[in-house]
C-alpha cells in the first residue's frame, strides 16, 4: 500500500491578544485553496487538527480551546485606500467545519505585523522608526479596523512592557481601532430596542440587550441566570448542563436576532452570536491569582465562545461590551453604573481590560462611530506546515 508524501505549506504561527492561530497569505494556499471551499476547509481542519473526537486537536496545531482554534488568511487589499484583506476562520474542535460568519478582535492585532513583515503594506508606509498606521479590510464582515504597528529599524517590534491580563508576558502595545463597527445595513439593535424579553421554552424569559457591534452579542444580566457574574472557566465548563442551557438560550437569541432562521442552524454558527453575562462592579481573584477590587472596574462580564466561557475576553465581544456601555438604557451600561460614558474597564477570567467607544443617536437610531482597545501580539513560530495530501 502506498501513500502519497506531505505537503507543506507555508505558514506562521502567531498570537495576537488573548488568542494563537496560523496564518497565511493567500498566495502560499495551494491554488484551488485560494478561493473559498471545500478543498480550503478540508486543508485548514487538518492544519489545525480537527474534528478530533478526543477534543484535544494532537495531531494539528490547535490548541484544543476556542481561542487556540484560530486560522487567517491575509493578502493584499482589493478595497481602495486598505492595505491587507483579512479573512478569520474559527476552527470546530470536535466537528468537521469552520465558522465564516464573524472577525476574531484578538488576532486582529497580529495581522498588521504579519501584513508588514511579509510585504503585504507598501514600504513606503512603514516607517524606519515609528508607528506604522495599518488600514486593514475584514473581509468576514465588510469593515474596516486600523491597527497601530510599533516599528523600530524597519522591522516591527514585538518585545515591550504592555501587561495584557490574559497574557502570561509583556510585549509590545498595539493600538486596534474598529471603525463604524456596527452593521451599517441594519439596526444596531437588530429589534430597535436596547432591552427585550427573550422567551425560552422550560428556560424562563430573559430581559436582554441584542447587538450588533464588532460581533452579534446577547448580554443578559448574571443574576437572572443563577450567577454571581465573577465565575471563572471552571465554575462553567466543567458543568454540561449549565453549558446546555446557555447554548439554548444563544440559539433562541440568534432565531431573535434574524441571524438564522431555524434553531438547526445554531449548530453550525456557533462563533455568533455570543452570548455573555454582566454584573456590576465586584472584586473576585481572577484565574492568575490576582485580586481585582471592585473599585477598578465599572463592571463584570463573562462571555462564552464556541460553547465554553472564555478564559478572558473575545476582542470582538469587547468591541460590544465598549459600544454598549456608550449607551445609556442598555444592560452593560446600567451594569457599569447607566449615564453618558465613552469607555469602561471591565472584569473578565483573567483580570481586567479598558476599551473605549464613540456612538450617538441619529433619530430613533444608534450609530458606532468606533470602539478603541490595545492588545499585544507577536510570532511565535514559522516555516512550513505540513498535512497528508488532501486531493
Amino acid at each position: 500500500m502506498s501513500f502519497k508524501p506531505q505537503i507543506k505549506i507555508p505558514a506562521t504561527y502567531m498570537r495576537g491578544g488573548t488568542s494563537k492561530g496560523v496564518f497565511f497569505n493567500l498566495e502560499d494556499l495551494p491554488k484551488g485553496a485560494q478561493v473559498a471551499g471545500k478543498l480550503r476547509d478540508d486543508i485548514l481542519l487538518r492544519v489545525i487538527g480537527s474534528p478530533d473526537p478526543y477534543g484535544k486537536q494532537t495531531d494539528g496545531m490547535g490548541g484544543a480551546t476556542s481561542s487556540t482554534s484560530k486560522t487567517v488568511i491575509l493578502s493584499k487589499s482589493t478595497q481602495a485606500d486598505h492595505d491587507v484583506d483579512y479573512l478569520f476562520g474559527q476552527v470546530a474542535i470536535d466537528k468537521p467545519f469552520i465558522d465564516w460568519s464573524g472577525n476574531c478582535g484578538n488576532l486582529t492585532a497580529a495581522v498588521g505585523a504579519f501584513a508588514i513583515s511579509n510585504g503585504l503594506v507598501d514600504r513606503a508606509r512603514v516607517p524606519e522608526n515609528g508607528v506604522a498606521i495599518v488600514r486593514i479590510w475584514q473581509a468576514n464582515i465588510g469593515k474596516t479596523i486600523v491597527a497601530h504597528i510599533p516599528v523600530t529599524n524597519g522591522e516591527v517590534q514585538e518585545t515591550g512592557d504592555f501587561e495584557l491580563d490574559g497574557v502570561t508576558f509583556p510585549a509590545a502595545e498595539v493600538v486596534v481601532e474598529f471603525l463604524d463597527p456596527a452593521d451599517a445595513d441594519a439596526d444596531m439593535f437588530p429589534s430597535g430596542n436596547l432591552i427585550d424579553v427573550l422567551e425560552v421554552p422550560d428556560e424562563g424569559a430573559f430581559d436582554v440587550t441584542m447587538i450588533n457591534a464588532g460581533i452579534p452579542t446577547l448580554f443578559i444580566k448574571a443574576n437572572d441566570l443563577g450567577f454571581e457574574g465573577v465565575e471563572l472557566q471552571e465554575a462553567i465548563n466543567g458543568d454540561d448542563k449549565i453549558l446546555q442551557r446557555l447554548e439554548k438560550i444563544r440559539a433562541y437569541g440568534a432565531l431573535k436576532m434574524g441571524l438564522i432562521k431555524d434553531l438547526e442552524e445554531a449548530k453550525v454558527r456557533q462563533h455568533t452570536p455570543k452570548i455573555a453575562f454582566v454584573s456590576g462592579a465586584q472584586g473576585y481573584t481572577a484565574s492568575s491569582g490576582k485580586v481585582v477590587d471592585a473599585q477598578e472596574i465599572d463592571l463584570n462580564v463573562r462571555a462564552l465562545s464556541m460553547g465554553k466561557l472564555h478564559h478572558a475576553m473575545m476582542g470582538t465581544a469587547a468591541v460590544a461590551i465598549a459600544t454598549a456601555a456608550a449607551i445609556p438604557g442598555t444592560i452593560v451600561n446600567e451594569a457599569a453604573g447607566g449615564g453618558e460614558r465613552n469607555q469602561v474597564t471591565f472584569g473578565h477570567p483573567s483580570g481586567t481590560l479598558k476599551v473605549g467607544a464613540e456612538a450617538e443617536q441619529s433619530g430613533q437610531r444608534w450609530l458606532a462611530k468606533k470602539a478603541i482597545m490595545s492588545r499585544s501580539a507577536r510570532v511565535l513560530m514559522e516555516g512550513v506546515v505540513r498535512i497528508p495530501d488532501p486531493e
